[in-house]
């Protein structure tokens, strides 16, 4: 998997489980590809769609106002 495609597999999850707290961990074990993991999650809490808590990634509310938009 590319890394738009983890990408998108890492926000798909997060936004999925929102009520659920996900650790770093917790993707790497869902999603293949521990290095694309990391990535994803690096350059998608540097864009602003994520967020980090010591291991917890998060979605921002920013990313849950755009997943709630009809499409």
């Amino acid at each position: 998997m590319h890394d738009q495609g983890t990408q998108s597999a890492v926000m798909a999850l997060v936004l999925a489980e929102r009520e659920t707290i996900l650790t770093l961990g917790d993707l790497m074990m869902e999603i293949e590809g521990e290095d694309a993991v990391a990535r994803a999650v690096r350059d998608l809490t540097a864009v602003g769609l994520l967020r980090r808590e010591g291991e917890s990634v998060l979605p921002t509310r920013a990313a849950i106002h755009f997943d709630r938009l009809p499409l």
